[in-house]
C-alpha cells in the first residue's frame, strides 16, 4: 500500500506540472506521514546528508564553467576552428555543429547548455546556407546530448557518488562512446544533407581567415578541454578540482586573452549558475530521500527478483533495462532518474556480471536520449526558445536522428569493449 501511494502521489504531482524536486519531496513526506511509522524529519535529514559530499561541489563549478565559456568567446572560437577542417564537405556546417557540441561538451558537461551556446551561433549560420531550419535545430539538439557523455559529465559525478565507482574512471570511459556518437551523427549529417541538398556552402566571415590564423586565435579555447581532461587523466588533479581549474582558465581566457568577458556578463553567468545549481541540488536532495524510502520498502530487491524471474538471458534483461530507461528519459530529467533508479538497477547489472563503469556509461547515454524525446526533451525546449520553432516542428525532423542515437546505444551496451578499452589502458 505504501509503495502504491508513493507512486500515485508522484504521478499526480508530475501531471499537475509540479517541479520534479517538489514532486519527489512531497510524495516522500506524505507517504512517510500517512502510510508508514517513519518520522518525516528523516526526509530532511537524508536530503542534507545526500548533499554532504565533496564530489558534488563539481556540479556548480562545471555549470559555471559552461556559462563562462559561452560568454567569454571560447565556444565561438572552437566553432571557427572546426570550420577550417570540414568547410568544403557537403553538410559541412551540420558536421561543424556536431563537432562544436562535442568540444563544448568537454567544457560544460551539460546538454541544454551545449545546445544554447552552440545553437545560438550555428542555427542562424545553417539557415543562411539554405538548411531547413527545423532540421538544423534537430541536429543541434542531438549534438547537445554529447554534453553529458563526454567528460566532465555531471551524471557521471552523481553516479560515482551513489555507487562508489571511480569518477575518474567513468570520465575516461565516456570519451570513446561520446566520440562514437559524434562520428555517427556526422556521418548521418553528410548523407542527410546530400539527399536533401543542404549545405551547398558559400564563403562566410569565417572563411576569410586562414587556418593558421584561426588556430592562433582559437589556441586558448582549444586548450580548455586539454587542461581539464589532461589534468584528470594524468592524475594532476581530481575531477572536482578540475572543475575549479576550468573556471580559473575560463576567467583568464575570457577576461584577459579574448577580452570578451565583462563584469556584466560575469554577473549574468553567476546568476544563471546559482539558479541552475539550486534547482539541481534541491532535486538531488529530494531524490535521495525518495530513494531511501524505496530501499526501505525493498523496491530494489523486489524489482531485481522480478527481472531475474522473467528471464535468465542477460542480453534480454539489458534490452528491457534499455527500453525502460528510454521511456523514463521521456518524462524525467537524467539527474532525477539516475538518483532514483541507480540503487534499483545496480544489483541487477552486477548480478549479470557487468562492471559498474560500463553500466554508468550505458545508463548515462540512455537517459541522455531523453533530452531529445518529448514530453521532457530539455534540449528541444532550449532550441525552441532559440529558434522560435515549436517543439512539434523540431520533433518531426528529429525522429530519424533518435533512431541513430538508439543504434549507438545498442552498440555501446552490447560491445562493452568500446566503453572499457580506454579505462583498461589508463588504469592498467
Amino acid at each position: 500500500m505504501s509503495l502504491v501511494a508513493l507512486f500515485v502521489l508522484l504521478v499526480i504531482a508530475i501531471f499537475a506540472t509540479v517541479p520534479i524536486g517538489i514532486s519527489l519531496g512531497g510524495a516522500t513526506i506524505l507517504t512517510m506521514d500517512w502510510f508508514t511509522s517513519m518520522d518525516t524529519v528523516v526526509s530532511a535529514q537524508l536530503g542534507i546528508t545526500g548533499l554532504d559530499s565533496f564530489t558534488l561541489i563539481a556540479i556548480p563549478y562545471f555549470i559555471l564553467a559552461g556559462e563562462l565559456m559561452s560568454t567569454g568567446g571560447i565556444s565561438r572560437r572552437i566553432v571557427n576552428m572546426a570550420h577550417c577542417f570540414v568547410k568544403n564537405l557537403v553538410g559541412g556546417l551540420a558536421i561543424i555543429t556536431t563537432f562544436a557540441c562535442t568540444f563544448f561538451a568537454a567544457i560544460s558537461g551539460s546538454g541544454p547548455a551545449t545546445v544554447s551556446a552552440i545553437g545560438s551561433m550555428m542555427i542562424p549560420e545553417m539557415e543562411k546556407e539554405k538548411y531547413d531550419k527545423a532540421w538544423a535545430t534537430a541536429i543541434t539538439c542531438c549534438g547537445g546530448i554529447i554534453g553529458v557523455i563526454i567528460p566532465p559529465s555531471i551524471p557521471f559525478v552523481l553516479f560515482g557518488v551513489i555507487t562508489g565507482c571511480s569518477i575518474g574512471e567513468l570520465f575516461v570511459a565516456g570519451v570513446v562512446p561520446g566520440l562514437l556518437i559524434c562520428a555517427v551523427l556526422c556521418l548521418y549529417s553528410f548523407f542527410a544533407c546530400k539527399k536533401n541538398s543542404y549545405g551547398v556552402e558559400v564563403a562566410t566571415d569565417r572563411g576569410h581567415m586562414s587556418t593558421w590564423a584561426t588556430f592562433k586565435d582559437s589556441f586558448a579555447a582549444l586548450m580548455t578541454p586539454l587542461i581539464i581532461l589532461g589534468g584528470i587523466y594524468a592524475g594532476i588533479f581530481t575531477p572536482t578540482e578540475a572543475a575549479i581549474v576550468a573556471n580559473v582558465w575560463a576567467l583568464i581566457a575570457g577576461k584577459f586573452i579574448y577580452k570578451e568577458l565583462t563584469w556584466k556578463t560575469l554577473k549574468t553567468a553567476l546568476k544563471n549558475t546559482a539558479l541552475t545549481t539550486s534547482s539541481c541540488l534541491f532535486t538531488i536532495a529530494c531524490a535521495t530521500s525518495f530513494g531511501y524510502l524505496l530501499t526501505t520498502l525493498q523496491v530494489p530487491a523486489k524489482f531485481a527478483s522480478f527481472m531475474m524471474g522473467l528471464t535468465s538471458n542477460k542480453y534480454l534483461i539489458m534490452l528491457m533495462l534499455l527500453a525502460f530507461l528510454l521511456v523514463i528519459g521521456c518524462f524525467m530529467d537524467n539527474i532525477t532518474s539516475m538518483t532514483i533508479l541507480t540503487p534499483i538497477f545496480v544489483p541487477i547489472v552486477t548480478g549479470l556480471g557487468y562492471s559498474l563503469t560500463h553500466f554508468g556509461v550505458f545508463m548515462t547515454v540512455a537517459l541522455a536520449i531523453g533530452f531529445v524525446t518529448p514530453p521532457y526533451g530539455a534540449n528541444l525546449f532550449v532550441a525552441s526558445g532559440i529558434t522560435g520553432l515549436s517543439v512539434t516542428q523540431i520533433s518531426k525532423k528529429i525522429l530519424p536522428m533518435i533512431g541513430v542515437l538508439i543504434l549507438c546505444l545498442l552498440v555501446i551496451t552490447f560491445v562493452p569493449q568500446i566503453t572499457m578499452w580506454l579505462p583498461s589502458v589508463a588504469y592498467k
